[in-house]
């Protein structure tokens, strides 16, 4: 069986450049709101050049899209550990799930700087009106988790729970209204008719 392959050492460099400055922009949300923050932060805190940061990311709301990209993908794959620990009841894998995401949220400065602003940022935007892109790419990975978890699961149906998953946790999460046990408990009742009849055995 071949080895599998490495990345080259320039991919690697690139990958290497790209976490400095995403973990860089993360440790400037913590102290700051977005607004606040220019390219030039973002560069002094992933210690490269603004040029170089402009190079890699493109613009400004190129560089907030590959950051809410970043943090999507995180949530999802997180989300995936608690699906497969519980394939067995689905209604307690989306309560958990959905509980994991809301209390990770809860930490991350991301949200906090979404939650915290008046969407005058772009940062909101980011996830809701301009959202396309993050919610395409959270809703694609959340399906591929849930077929995994429930391969039984007809696929379009998997499709419509992951999107209607994503687009309720974005929203609890950027404005939230109860605390995140409280939140996940009435979406896995809301939500667990729809799974029961999407994972019940054909007769």
């Amino acid at each position: 069986m071949p080895a599998p392959s490495r990345p080259s050492f320039a991919e690697a460099t690139r990958e290497l450049l790209r976490t400095r400055v995403l973990d860089g922009a993360d440790d400037l949300l913590r102290e700051r709101t977005w607004s606040a923050i220019s390219m030039a932060d973002i560069a002094k805190a992933g210690g490269v050049s603004r040029q170089t940061v402009y190079n890699e990311f493109g613009s400004r709301e190129a560089f907030a899209q590959e950051y809410v990209l970043r943090e999507a993908d995180r949530f999802v794959t997180a989300v995936r550990d608690c699906v497969l620990e519980h394939s067995g009841d689905a209604r307690t894998a989306v309560e958990a799930a959905f509980r994991l995401f809301l209390e990770a949220a809860a930490e991350r400065p991301l949200i906090r700087a979404i939650a915290g602003g008046d969407g005058s940022d772009g940062l909101l935007a980011l996830v809701t009106t301009d959202g396309g892109p993050v919610l395409g790419i959270a809703t694609t990975r959340l399906a591929l988790v849930m077929h995994e978890g429930w391969p039984q699961a007809p696929a379009p149906d998997t499709q419509l729970l992951a999107e209607t998953v994503v687009r309720l946790a974005i929203s609890h999460a950027a404005l939230p209204t109860a605390d995140p046990e409280q939140t996940a408990a009435a979406v896995a009742r809301l939500l667990a008719p729809f799974v029961d009849r999407v994972l019940r055995p054909a007769s």
